[in-house]
């Protein structure tokens, strides 16, 4: 199976050996974006909101270079250091879908890297 790696000139680059995204099998797999603020390099303040906000807007950014929208996004992984924070995600997370909206698992996880609140990653159709 070929795979193709894609990237996006509008974040910053991949602190590991990993791609922001690869197209393998019908199917584009985003690593999972914190709230970075592609300029500094540094978590956006403000908490939760704030930190969603720039993961979606980094995943725009990537689905931008892959030539695809929300629309395409066919599942959704979401990590939280809170499930207190459940709320506040999903009040951001719901501006940027629309029905039917992709499968999503979200999971408790102890710690994100940067300090971050939230990790997303998608799987979006090819």
């Amino acid at each position: 199976m070929s795979k193709t790696a894609i990237t996006s000139p509008e974040l910053a680059p991949p602190v590991g050996p990993f791609s922001q995204a690869v197209e393998a099998g019908g199917f584009i797999f985003f690593s999972g974006q914190v709230g970075q603020d592609p300029a500094t390099g540094k978590l956006v303040a403000g908490g939760i909101a704030a930190e969603t906000e720039r993961v979606f807007q980094n995943l725009s950014a990537l689905l931008k270079a892959a030539g695809k929208s929300f629309d395409d996004v066919v599942r959704a992984g979401v990590f939280l250091t809170s499930m207190s924070d459940f709320m506040a995600l999903n009040g951001v997370y719901a501006r940027h879908f629309s029905q039917p909206f992709p499968a999503r698992t979200t999971i408790e996880v102890a710690a994100l890297p940067l300090g971050a609140c939230v990790e997303i990653d998608f799987v979006v159709k090819a």
